[in-house]
Parts: C-alpha cells; sequence; structure tokens
C-alpha cells in the first residue's frame, strides 16, 4: 500500500491531468456548440430563456382585516409581522376585534 505521501503526490498529478483533460475538451465543445448555434440561428434567449426581471412579479398586496384594536388609541394590527409596542408581550384577546 502507497504512503500518505505518494498518494497526496499521485492525487495532484491526476487533478492536473484531469484539468488539462477537461481545458481540451471544453474547447472543441464550445467550438461545436457555436457551430451549431450559427448554423440553426439561435439567439440567447432560445438557449437560455427569456430574462426575468429580478423579482419584479405582478402580484397585488390585498389589505388584510385588522384583528386587534388599541383602546386607548384606535390603533389596528392585523396579527402579521411584528407586533407594535401597544400588543407586545400582552394578553392578546383583551384587544381582539
Amino acid at each position: 500500500m502507497a504512503s500518505y505521501r505518494e498518494l497526496l503526490a499521485a492525487r495532484e498529478k491526476l487533478e492536473a491531468e484531469i484539468a488539462r483533460a477537461r481545458n481540451e475538451e471544453a474547447g472543441s465543445i464550445l467550438e461545436q456548440i457555436r457551430a451549431q448555434v450559427a448554423d440553426y440561428g439561435f439567439t440567447v434567449e432560445d438557449i437560455f430563456g427569456s430574462k426575468r426581471k429580478g423579482s419584479q412579479h405582478n402580484w397585488t398586496r390585498v389589505p388584510v382585516a385588522p384583528k386587534y384594536r388599541d383602546p386607548q388609541t384606535g390603533a389596528t394590527w392585523s396579527g402579521r409581522g411584528r407586533a407594535p409596542l401597544w400588543i407586545a408581550g400582552k394578553d392578546r384577546a383583551k384587544f381582539a376585534i
């Protein structure tokens, strides 16, 4: 059985050989792809699909009915998101609408 250092040296040689083979094959594959794209007239959108505009969407937000009301100020809260200070840490049943 080979020693640890011998195995490391063999791995380095193998990794270098793998990188060289990948670069050679990738170059020839890329040439083939470019030739086929030129022959058939593909566009970037044909190959990769249409571009999305980030996270923009056409959703509309529907307002949520309030579930809680502060009796002193009349402020309301829907129960979603961070709780306002007037209800935080208190029994929410007292503020239910």
